[in-house]
């Protein structure tokens, strides 16, 4: 059982810490979103193409400078461009149909959806105290729920509420999707090339999906000081949440970042009371703390399955190897659990030396995967 020495681990604290940078961020982006859909700009593809732009140009120029080939198959990045597209296109649009309230509500979706595809095709296995820290999470934004059900913004939920209810459930389920092929590339190919590829076919597929969609709604919108503010705002809080969503993967998982994302909804909270003087009403505030202790209920026994882990990261980083025809390109990987990774001519006595270094080490804070 972890001790609070562990809970507070280095590791623990900057995985909180990052996650609640990456909630922050996502709540500006909320806030942007609601701006301009208030304003009449009907355009979610366009408010992301910024994103995948700087994406492909910052990441792409650091992967060319480097002269690697790539780890993984590019269709493999095309069909996650599309995925990731088109679950920031359905978001986005949620805008023009209900409240930001509701939106980030359902947007929680993400969690069991994450959870289901982990244990499916990244083979996580969930133990009672990480199902506990998830539950107490959920259990934390029921309080909101029930807040949300007599608050006055309810009444102004927008032009089609269930529509968009729907739309951000569809989207919540890509998300999902989208989360757990970015953990799996970040821990079995490259962070910086994930990235890269990420912005190049978003790009792409966003500038496609535009000429489609788009086209004549742009030619309409007249781009006032006040609506670039907000769209570029958008544009650069997606930037930096894109950025440091793969080191959170890598770090803690993709249930451990939908898990941080869910105080999103309290931290636009926060906002709305010190920035816009509005009343909220107390439950808030007690939901905040529950997602809180959830989060760091889940996050602080993460050393449990650290000797399982190792064998996974191992098969997973076996399979991307046999795809791309490498031989052992990602095998550094593997070596993150062990205090040394020397070179040996028997690769199965390394990949035994390996695990059982992991299992003998209980005191390292180090882990590859999050659950």
């Amino acid at each position: 059982m972890a001790n609070l020495k562990e809970v507070l681990a280095k590791k623990t604290v900057v995985g909180l810490v990052l996650g609640q940078i990456l909630s922050l961020l996502i709540t500006s982006t909320g806030f942007s979103s609601s701006e301009l859909a208030r304003r009449g700009i009907n355009a979610p593809t366009s408010q992301s193409l910024a994103n995948y732009v700087m994406l492909a140009i910052v990441y792409g120029g650091i992967l060319i400078y480097r002269k690697s080939g790539l780890k993984a198959k590019w269709y493999y990045y095309l069909l996650l461009g599309l995925v990731d597209v088109e679950a920031n296109y359905l978001v986005v649009k949620a805008y023009q149909y209900t409240s930001i309230t509701s939106i980030m509500l359902l947007d929680c979706w993400s969690i069991p959806s994450v959870i289901l595809l982990t244990w499916l095709f990244l083979k996580t296995k969930y133990r009672f105290k990480k199902i506990a820290g998830v539950s107490i999470c959920i259990a934390g934004l029921v309080l909101v729920i029930f807040s949300d059900v007599h608050a006055a913004d309810r009444s102004q939920s927008g032009s089609s509420p269930i529509k968009g209810d729907f739309l951000v459930v569809a989207g919540a389920t890509l998300y999902a999707v989208s989360n757990v092929s970015e953990e799996f590339f970040v821990k079995t190919a490259d962070r910086i090339e994930l990235m890269a590829m990420l912005g190049l076919f978003g790009a792409i597929i966003s500038g496609i999906q535009i000429s489609i969609l788009e086209r004549e709604e742009l030619k309409s919108i007249h781009w006032s000081s006040g609506a670039l503010l907000p769209y570029t705002g958008f544009a650069a809080a997606m930037f930096l949440f894109y950025s440091g969503v793969p080191v959170l993967l890598k770090m803690s998982g993709s249930t451990m970042l939908n898990l941080s994302l869910l105080t999103s909804d309290m931290w636009s909270v926060l906002i709305r009371i010190f920035a816009y003087h509005e009343k909220v009403d107390w439950m808030y505030f007690v939901a905040f703390a529950a997602v809180a202790v959830g989060l760091v209920v889940y996050s602080g026994f993460d050393k449990e399955n650290h000797g399982e882990v190792v064998d996974e990261v191992e098969e997973r980083s076996r399979y991307l190897d046999e795809e791309v025809g490498g031989v052992g390109s990602n095998k550094s990987y593997v070596a993150i659990g062990s205090s040394s990774s020397n070179s040996s001519s028997n690769s199965n006595s390394n990949k035994h030396e390996s695990a059982s270094s992991s299992e003998r080490k209980t005191g390292s804070g180090t882990q590859i995967k999050k659950i």
